[in-house]
């Protein structure tokens, strides 16, 4: 029986992952990965190669993607709370445009499946976390791309965040709820809109 429970998103494309979670006076135990529950489900990935990231309270990063050498991403958080989200960048898609987003935690253990032609980021909800994925191909310096994590036009409802567009992805102007600033690297302050960005 599989330890791994895939469900579909609104989003072609997009999938939760729920691992069945085995505890006891000890812990806990759980498979984060199976190829052959993953391909019952219609994914047939080649995994290349893990990343692991720690960031504070308030820090968003995203969104990005490669253009040339897309990646799909398995993304989960092994220690705190985080809202990630995808955006579509496929031209061709019915859905180009649109974004969702589903809170990852370390209680909830849900990952997050994003196929290749999406933009990916994800805000710090807790004041710690540790966030991993694991990526269909290398990465590429210089082959990278960006999305403004704030554009209207798509109008991600990022939770506990608090603040008004400035014309830019500058985030000097936003706070969470409890007044932490939002912290993002000068990178992806730049980033253009869904209108002016890379579209596959």
């Amino acid at each position: 029986m599989g330890q791994i429970k895939v469900t579909t998103c609104p989003i072609e494309g997009l999938y939760v992952i729920e691992p069945a979670v085995h505890g006891d006076a000890r812990g806990y135990f759980m498979e984060t990965y199976n190829r052959r529950d993953m391909e019952e489900a219609g994914l047939n990935l080649n995994f290349v190669q893990d990343n692991q990231s720690a960031s504070k309270k308030g820090v968003l990063r995203g969104l990005h993607f490669q253009k040339e050498f897309p990646q799909g991403k398995l993304v989960r958080a092994i220690r705190g709370r985080v809202f990630d989200v995808a955006v579509d960048l496929r031209q061709n898609s019915k859905t180009f445009g649109q974004w969702y987003g589903v809170e990852l935690t370390e209680e909830n253990k849900k990952q997050f499946y994003i196929s290749e032609g999406f933009a990916h980021g994800f805000l710090v909800l807790s004041d710690y976390a540790e966030f991993c994925y694991k990526v269909t191909d290398f990465y590429h310096p210089g082959d990278e791309g960006g999305l403004a994590w704030n554009d209207p036009e798509i109008g991600i409802q990022w939770p506990e965040l608090l603040g008004t567009y400035p014309g830019s992805a500058d985030a000097s102007g936003y706070t969470l709820s409890d007044g932490t600033h939002l912290t993002l690297s000068d990178k992806d302050q730049t980033w253009e809109t869904l209108k002016n960005t890379h579209h596959f």
